[in-house]
């Protein structure tokens, strides 16, 4: 039957019309609306007992289901967490089984169904930050933006884990540093990155992924890290979760640094460092990119003019601020109500 812009209830119900003006039989109208003569009597006979509803499509949900948990069951259920609502599912089921062992009780996730369909269970309100979305800067310069990342981990040949913590300058693609961790953590990350800044320089904006130590679930996804850049003057910069793309010309030089530096691993963290000491020298000064106009970084890169400071400045608010001393837990208190800021 050609496509005729109806759908099939306004096609019944056409089919009605014309079967009420009794100018054809039940076989013509079959004929003209491509059915069969079975169906044609079907919606006759719906529409001459229920009317203007016969033609209408009825539920297909089955009167009764096999499976289905007995009532008892769901009143005990239903009882049992009005009384004591701080009860899940888990609990609830295995209580009733311990009073009535005969009985066969459903899962954990049917027990929760239940509990949810009679309005039983109360949802956990979700907190989502603010994310400050793509970065849309683009490096034209040497240490305009720095990118930093541990890069996944992979075991040593003596059984112990090695995180390498990769920097690298997006302008010019040069590798600052890549160093063996432990584990990736705030005291080492500082301690590397104090290192490099002295040797280096301070770059302008530092872009990373939203992982630890880097970011965290606090206000604006601040860190320890993160508000160490800011007091320095750099801007952290985050990439979206979940999507290493904006962050691709790092990530790239991580599959380089798999292939040539991580496969096979070294047997200890010592010649890991020694081995990665090597990689970023050749990748540095042999390596040629097109994205740089077939040169190696060592040729562009430049030291940063923006010198590490000795000691940081401390900050002096003006007198229309309101200054609040962040807690050991990481919480500023204003007008009766705490905020979680982030870790000390």
């Amino acid at each position: 039957m050609p496509w005729q812009g109806v759908t099939v209830e306004e096609q019944r119900a056409n089919f009605i019309r014309d079967w009420k003006l009794r100018l054809w039989s039940v076989t013509e109208l079959a004929e003209r609306f491509c059915i069969s003569r079975k169906t044609a009597h079907k919606w006759i006979n719906r529409f001459c007992e229920t009317g203007n509803k016969g033609y209408k499509e009825r539920s297909r949900r089955p009167h009764s289901c096999a499976n289905a948990t007995p009532q008892y069951i769901v009143d005990e259920l239903s009882t049992r967490r009005g009384k004591r609502g701080a009860r899940g599912a888990k609990k609830l089921v295995d209580s009733i089984s311990r009073a009535h062992p005969d009985w066969l009780m459903p899962s954990i996730a049917t027990a929760n169904r239940i509990l949810d369909r009679a309005g039983l269970l109360h949802k956990r309100r979700r907190t989502r930050r603010l994310h400050p979305s793509c970065p849309k800067t683009v490096a034209t310069e040497p240490n305009e933006i720095w990118a930093i990342d541990y890069k996944g981990q992979f075991k040593l040949g003596n059984g112990s884990y090695c995180y390498p913590l990769t920097v690298s300058d997006l302008g010019t693609r040069f590798l600052l540093g890549c160093e063996a961790h432990g584990s990736p953590n705030h005291i080492q990350t500082k301690n590397y990155l104090e290192k490099l800044f002295r040797r280096y320089g301070l770059p302008l904006r530092m872009r990373s992924d939203n992982g630890v130590p880097f970011a965290s679930n606090a206000l604006a996804r601040l860190s320890k890290l993160s508000v160490w850049f800011i007091k320095l003057g750099i801007y952290p910069e985050l990439i979206e979760p979940g999507k290493p793309q904006q962050n691709g010309i790092h990530e790239r030089m991580h599959r380089t640094l798999k292939a040539e530096a991580t496969i096979p691993p070294e047997a200890s963290q010592t010649k890991q460092q020694q081995r990665f000491e090597r990689f970023r020298s050749e990748f540095n000064t042999l390596c040629l990119h097109e994205a740089i106009g077939l040169h190696t970084p060592s040729q562009l890169y430049r030291h940063s003019l923006r010198h590490m400071p000795r000691s940081l400045e401390v900050y002096d608010y003006p007198s229309h601020y309101l200054v609040r001393r962040v807690s050991r837990d990481g919480a500023v208190r204003m007008m009766g109500k705490q905020f979680f800021v982030a870790t000390r």
